[in-house]
C-alpha cells in the first residue's frame, strides 16, 4: 500500500540513528549528574519543533491543560512535550510515534527524569490504538507535515477525543511557491505534506472539530530564528568541535545546519507558514 510505503519512508527519515546514546553521551560530556537530570536539562533537544520549549509553553497557554487530564501527544518524537505536560501541568500523558528509535529514547528519558508514569508507544496517528473518547486533549507539534491523508488524520484524532475535548497543534503549512529541501521533517518533497491553511481548516471542521483559536505565528518564528543566530554569533565560532554537545543535530543528523537554513529561508520567503491552533470536538 502507498500508505505503508509513506510510513516506511518517514520512519527511515527519522530513524537509523541511536538517538538515546547520543543524548546520554552529550549529557555526560556536559558533566551532568545522571541522577539529577530534569526535563529542563533536556529541553534544547527534547523540543524538536520551531521555537522549542517557548512554543510548547505558548501552545499550553492556548489549550489550558488541567491536572489529571488525559493527554495524547500524537507524533511525540522523543517525548519532550508529553513530559512537559506531565511535569508542568500534572497531566496523564501518553505519547505515540511512528519511529521506533524515538519511542525507545522517549521511554528511557522519562525514566531518567523520574516521570515513569508518562507512557509511550509506537504506532501511526492514522490508526491510533486507543478507544473512542479516551482523551481530554490531543496535542501535536510538527507531526502532521509527514502525513498525506489529512482528513483521515483529523478524523482519527477527533475519534479519540471525548465530547468537548480539545485538539491543540503547532504545525507548518504551505505558503506561496515551492518549499526548498531538505528541511527538518523531510529530505525531499516526497514525504512532506504541508497543506494550505484553508484546506486544513476545512478538513478539521468536516471531522467534527470546531476551530476555537487559530494564529499564524510565522513572524514570531522568523524572529526566534534570528535571535538564535544572533546569540550563536555573539558566543563566537564553534570551531573544530562543532555544535554544543546537546543540540538538535542529535535528532536531525549531520545536515542539520542545512535543514534549518532552508527552513528559515522558506519562512522568510513565504514558501511555508507556521500556525498554532485549538479545535474543540462537538
Amino acid at each position: 500500500m502507498l500508505e505503508n510505503n509513506e510510513q516506511s519512508a518517514v520512519a527511515r527519515h527519522y530513524g537509523g540513528v541511536d538517538i538515546l546514546s547520543g543524548i546520554l553521551a552529550a549529557l555526560e560530556q556536559m558533566g551532568k549528574d545522571p541522577a539529577r537530570i530534569t526535563p529542563r536539562d533536556l529541553a534544547v533537544v527534547d523540543e524538536f519543533h520551531i521555537r522549542g520549549r517557548e512554543a510548547t509553553i505558548e501552545l499550553a497557554g492556548r489549550a489550558q491543560p488541567r491536572p489529571g487530564e488525559r493527554v495524547l501527544d500524537a507524533g511525540c518524537g522523543i517525548g519532550g512535550s508529553a513530559r512537559f505536560l506531565a511535569a508542568e501541568h500534572s497531566c496523564l500523558s501518553t505519547g505515540i510515534d511512528l519511529t521506533a528509535e524515538y519511542v525507545v529514547a522517549a521511554k528511557a528519558l522519562a525514566q531518567l527524569v523520574h516521570l515513569e508514569d508518562v507512557a509511550f508507544c509506537r504506532g501511526s496517528a492514522l490508526a491510533l490504538p486507543f478507544a473512542q473518547g479516551a482523551f481530554d486533549l490531543v496535542w501535536t507539534e510538527h507531526a502532521q507535515m509527514n502525513i498525506a491523508d489529512k482528513p483521515r488524520l483529523y478524523a482519527e484524532l477527533a475519534r479519540v477525543l471525548r465530547p468537548g475535548g480539545r485538539l491543540a497543534f503547532h504545525d507548518v503549512f504551505a505558503g506561496s511557491g515551492e518549499a526548498l529541501y531538505p528541511v527538518p521533517w523531510a529530505d525531499e518533497a516526497a514525504i512532506s505534506f504541508v497543506p494550505r491553511p484553508e484546506e486544513a481548516r476545512a478538513a478539521l471542521e468536516r471531522s467534527g472539530l470546531r476551530i476555537a483559536q487559530w494564529e499564524d505565528t510565522t513572524r514570531r518564528s522568523i524572529d526566534w530564528f534570528a535571535a538564535a543566530a544572533k546569540r550563536a554569533g555573539a558566543s563566537g565560532p564553534s570551531g573544530p568541535s562543532g555544535p554544543p554537545p546537546l543540540a538538535l543535530h542529535l535528532v536531525m543528523g549531520p545536515n542539520a545546519k542545512l535543514k534549518v537554513s532552508n527552513l528559515v529561508r522558506n519562512l522568510a520567503e513565504g514558501r511555508l507558514a507556521v500556525v498554532q491552533a485549538v479545535a474543540v470536538k462537538a
